[in-house]
């Protein structure tokens, strides 16, 4: 987790999505963005309402029981944000293959109001040929943009090419707080599975704790990256070695058990000779 989060700093020092040359005094403050984004990390989202691509309300709330990665966009943006925003959607499918995309969220959120409207992030959903059912783009009302932006850290600044932002996604646990950011214009499953695989892996199960349930855990933790691949991979050492640690202790509970029937058995022969 640390090493992502000093790559992502060196990367937020260099990375921004600025088109062109913009005017002398108009472009971001760099350290100032840099230092609100890390100050959010622990910190709650509070509950935004936001309209999804077709119109329809949606809040933040709703998101609450899974993980959420969450990106910022602006649609009139012809090369960085469309990048970015597929090489996110290559690393959510390669999240996806592992995981579940079942287990995770993601959202897009339009920040330049009004033009960021439902029509203009089903446009763009469309462009970058996103449809998966566990990504929303969506698009917060203009009066409330200020205060969800700052919520996540998000700091962006007007320029005669469009805008000045840091470039990454803010990662969300179940409860509704800011786990991390992670930085950079083309990230990769590597990047955002770590953050996410811890997340997953110390989810607190339900009081029912079913099998399924415990199998799909094990599975998320024994997931390792793969360099040679690009891709998450199943670690057969350590389900091995868990295999074989549970072998073991269900082995001595065994033996234990055996041992105390053995003792009432042998107390109640006494007794009864006695």
């Amino acid at each position: 987790m640390r090493r992502c989060v000093e790559r992502g700093l060196l990367l937020a020092a260099l990375i921004f999505s600025t088109v062109a040359n913009a005017a002398e005094g108009s472009a971001l403050d760099e350290k100032e963005a840099l230092r609100a984004s890390q100050a959010v990390i622990g910190s709650s989202v509070a509950d935004h309402a936001l309209l999804d691509r077709d119109g329809r309300p949606l809040r933040l709330s709703s998101y609450r029981g899974k993980p959420l990665l969450v990106s910022f966009i602006y649609t009139g943006c012809f090369q960085v944000c469309p990048t970015q925003t597929r090489a996110l959607h290559e690393a959510v499918k390669g999240l996806g293959s592992v995981f579940g995309t079942h287990q995770f969220n993601v959202a897009s959120i339009g920040f330049n109001q009004p033009f960021d409207s439902p029509t203009a992030m089903r446009a763009f959903a469309a462009q970058q040929r996103i449809d998966d059912p566990n990504w929303a783009f969506l698009s917060p009302p203009s009066a409330t943009v200020d205060a969800l932006t700052r919520n996540f850290g998000f700091r962006y600044q007007a320029t005669p090419a469009g805008f000045d932002h840091l470039l990454g996604v803010t990662i969300v646990d179940a409860e509704g707080r800011i786990h991390s950011q992670v930085y950079g214009d083309r990230l990769t499953a590597q990047q955002l599975g770590e953050p996410l695989r811890q997340l997953l892996g110390a989810a607190p199960l339900s009081r029912q704790v079913r099998l399924e349930d415990l199998i799909e855990r094990v599975r998320i933790l024994c997931t390792v990256y793969d360099p040679d691949t690009g891709a998450y991979r199943y670690d057969t050492k350590l389900i091995f070695e868990i295999a074989g640690g549970l072998t073991f202790f269900i082995s001595v509970g065994v033996y234990l058990l055996l041992d105390l029937l053995r003792r009432r058995r042998t107390t109640r022969l006494h007794a009864a000779h006695s």
